[in-house]
């Protein structure tokens, strides 16, 4: 047997294989298990973390299952329900947003959908280096496999490079629905009554366009590009690459493969709808250092890579610590709120070279509140209204 019989019994061998797996999840993970009373039941128990104040919550879990029953019978039954949008909109790092939220009995169907079948189906066939919405990864995740790369281009390469830092304009906004439901018909087999409610709530945004605010979208964008992702791998052979969501890097060894790369990914993205900013997309030197997923990254002469919390992320802190304070002194929050909000992002920093950001935060923290981070507040009591039923007067 030659050396090519071998590679193509290999590939046979391979392919069969990932054909049986590919049966199995088909068979596992279908539109009965989505519907199963059991599985709406522990979709309902996750939807509700950290949402159980919520008075729709609470009602919805005050007759818990009524409430899966009566959903499996309707989805069984094909009925539709979508009960349509909660809008608002936020401001996120002066980036204005328009968030729609989906009602909480829609929501538990999202997660059995997304825990039961559209992840088994849609995240095997993801690259390694997209760490975006998978359990598992997601960040810090990011940022170490970057690390990873820079550490490995500097012991073939040293510091001579580029990196080319891609970033998608309005990436929700742009994701067409007919590739969506290509990839659900491809991934889900002969189940077009899965299809058809995955596909439900795509449609209800519109024509095109992933709404922010639902996890069966997080999902969809995360899977959306996928392609483009195995082309930078498989096609154009850049190991060191990676993507979060809308935000993509590539490690080359010169400014002109750099170029090429970028001038390959474009024609690929537009077919797909997908726009590149102009203002976001940059080719920089390594020995410059760079900004990705708000993490300042450099390398020094002997190798070590540094990641420091971007310049604009700390003085968005410092501003919230000082707005923090005005709300306090209005009464419009506790300190025990003001502290969680703040051990939260000390502990994201704590992931990266920020020792001395954190010292002079917690320095900043002490001389606004008169007090360490390390002081746990009580929460406040909020007042609880009971419910009694009047006396029946006693039969004589």
């Amino acid at each position: 047997m030659t050396s090519n019989e071998r590679k193509e019994a290999r590939y046979h061998r391979r392919k069969a294989q990932r054909e049986e797996k590919r049966r199995a999840r088909v068979e596992a993970h279908n539109f009965e298990r989505v519907t199963d009373p059991q599985s709406l039941y522990n979709a309902a128990k996750e939807s509700r973390k950290g949402v159980y104040w919520k008075a729709s919550v609470q009602r919805y879990w005050m007759n818990i299952l009524r409430n899966v029953f009566q959903t499996h019978k309707d989805l069984q039954a094909g009925k539709d329900i979508r009960r349509g949008f909660i809008e608002f909109g936020i401001c996120e790092r002066g980036k204005a947003r328009h968030i729609r939220s989906v009602h909480f009995s829609e929501r538990v169907v999202q997660k059995s959908l997304c825990t039961n079948a559209l992840i088994p189906h849609l995240l095997p066939s993801l690259i390694h280096d997209n760490g975006a919405s998978v359990k598992g990864k997601g960040v810090h995740f990011a940022i170490k496999r970057l690390k990873t790369h820079l550490r490995r281009h500097f012991n073939e390469h040293g510091r001579e490079g580029y990196v080319l830092l891609v970033d998608f304009r309005k990436y929700f906004d742009s994701i067409r629905h007919e590739p969506i439901k290509d990839i659900y018909t491809k991934a889900f087999g002969e189940d077009k009554r899965l299809v058809d409610l995955s596909m439900g709530f795509i449609y209800a945004f519109g024509d095109i366009s992933l709404g922010l605010g639902s996890e069966s979208s997080q999902i969809g964008a995360v899977r959306y590009s996928s392609r483009n992702d195995h082309y930078a791998k498989e096609v154009l052979r850049c190991k060191y690459y990676g993507r979060f969501m809308d935000d993509s890097y590539f490690i080359c060894e010169s400014k002109e493969e750099a170029k090429r790369i970028l001038a390959a990914m474009i024609p690929l993205y537009a077919a797909m709808g997908i726009t590149v900013s102009p203002n976001k997309t940059a080719i920089v030197k390594l020995t410059r250092g760079f900004t990705f997923l708000k993490t300042h990254f450099s390398i020094t002469e002997t190798g070590r890579i540094v990641a420091r919390p971007n310049r604009k992320s700390i003085t968005r802190q410092r501003r919230k610590l000082k707005k923090f304070k005005k709300f306090h002194a209005a009464g419009k929050m506790s300190m025990h709120e003001i502290r969680n909000s703040y051990m939260s992002w000390r502990g994201y920093v704590g992931q990266i070279n920020s020792r001395r950001t954190i010292r002079t935060m917690d320095q900043l923290y002490k001389k606004l509140f008169g007090c360490s981070h390390n002081v746990k507040h009580p929460k406040q009591k909020q007042e609880v209204i009971t419910w009694q039923k009047k006396k029946q007067p006693q039969k004589q």
